[in-house]
């Protein structure tokens, strides 16, 4: 069986699913065609419906669980790799609020914890992730909501921090920070969707005991980034979570659904949204 599969190009994304897309772990018959996209255009493919199985941000997944379901494995949370909001100079959190922020989409998790921290800042602007770092430094933006690789490159660029939202949600919550995760269709058949999530807890595991071999696609992908900061990007984002969430990743998404649909950041969620919930 063919399926649609969209992922990023992100090295934590390449990393877990080379195994599986290339065929060096069983996949139980399973084939898959690939859409690699930043993580707000595979938002809005999800939102469309066009894929099977997908990468998505937990904060698009809120207006999506009538049509996606999550997986156990794939996720990506933990603590101290949450998303930072950077600015040219010296800025007090009590003056965010004013600030023209850039933002990596208005889906992202990130935005959505802005949102937690900063409700009453409204004026964002959507930037592809990567130009988020010039936008600031050019001045088009006071501040700019970084994601991904640009954790470890943005001092050197002379930006400065106004604060770590992950060290903010995990002060808050004492959770670990759920960015995003795999989600597949609900409308598939039930064995499906359960294939699927061993298939991808066998790459992920492929790629835990063989980093060797799964490098080259990672690199592949991304050859602007130097290997350091691709390892420090897997280390930051692949863990224990990834492999299965249990019930202390399920308990922090559920804590990020409970405090913004507190705060109507975020629509009604389906009763049902692990997988596991379904077994």
């Amino acid at each position: 069986m063919n399926l649609t599969l969209g992922y990023s190009t992100c090295p934590n994304d390449t990393f877990i699913f080379d195994a599986m897309v290339h065929q060096k772990v069983d996949t139980e018959g399973l084939e898959f065609k690939i859409f690699l996209d930043d993580v707000e255009e595979l938002n809005r493919k999800a939102f469309n419906k066009e894929l099977d199985i997908t990468k998505l941000s937990y904060h698009a997944y809120a207006y999506l669980s009538n049509d996606y379901i999550i997986l156990d494995s794939g996720s990506a949370l933990g603590k101290k790799n949450g998303p930072l909001l950077l600015s040219r100079s010296k800025i007090y959190p009590d003056e965010v609020n004013d600030l023209k922020i850039a933002i990596p989409g208005k889906y992202t998790t990130a935005n959505l914890l802005l949102g937690i921290a900063y409700p009453e800042a409204k004026n964002k602007v959507e930037y592809l992730f990567s130009d988020i770092e010039d936008v600031v430094l050019s001045g088009e933006a006071d501040a700019g909501l970084v994601i991904h690789e640009n954790r470890f490159t943005y001092p050197d660029k002379g930006l400065k921090k106004i604060l770590d939202l992950g060290e903010y949600w995990e002060d808050l919550t004492s959770q670990p920070i759920p960015l995003g995760g795999i989600m597949v269709l609900r409308h598939l058949e039930f064995d499906l969707k359960q294939k699927i999530d061993r298939v991808l807890k066998r790459s992920i595991q492929f790629a835990f005991e063989n980093p060797e071999n799964v490098m080259p696609y990672v690199k592949k992908h991304a050859q602007e980034m130097k290997e350091e900061v691709m390892m420090k990007h897997i280390r930051l984002y692949v863990n224990d979570y990834t492999l299965e969430l249990g019930e202390s990743g399920k308990d922090a998404i559920i804590k990020l659904y409970e405090i913004t649909g507190n705060k109507k950041l975020i629509p009604p969620l389906h009763s049902d949204l692990f997988i596991s919930d379904i077994y």
